[in-house]
């Protein structure tokens, strides 16, 4: 058994994370912070959810090309606007109410953003690799 049904057949707990708590923490990159919205507990690291907002401007050239293995990312842009290159799909803009799901493997990279950008992102399961070719 895959350590994903594993943790499926345990049941969830039920969670709230009020905005008024709130409370955004370093993450992965230094230019941005991060405000995790309680599904890895409440999943047993099922899922991932998460904001993440500008602290930096995008570094020159942006993040580099990578990729990440995981079973699902789906992202949701809240405010401001990210432009990203996604492989076999081009360079994009995509701006607030925009949201895209991400293939487990597909190469991108996230090229720059406005001074506002804030998103979310839900991953399955909450804990994935990055692979920088």
């Amino acid at each position: 058994m895959s350590a994903l049904a594993q943790k499926a057949d345990r049941p969830q707990k039920f969670i709230v994370n009020r905005a008024s708590e709130a409370t955004f923490e370093p993450g992965l990159r230094d230019y941005l912070e991060y405000r995790d919205l309680g599904m890895v507990g409440g999943t047993h690291g099922m899922v991932r959810a998460h904001v993440l907002r500008v602290v930096k401007p995008c570094p020159k050239g942006g993040t580099g090309r990578h990729s990440h293995t995981l079973d699902f990312q789906m992202n949701y842009i809240l405010k401001g606007w990210a432009r990203f290159e996604f492989e076999g799909q081009g360079e994009m803009t995509l701006q607030a109410g925009d949201s895209w799901l991400q293939p487990s493997g597909i190469k991108h990279t996230l090229l720059d953003y406005s001074d506002d950008w804030e998103n979310i992102e839900i991953t399955m399961p909450a804990d994935f690799d990055t692979v920088d070719p």
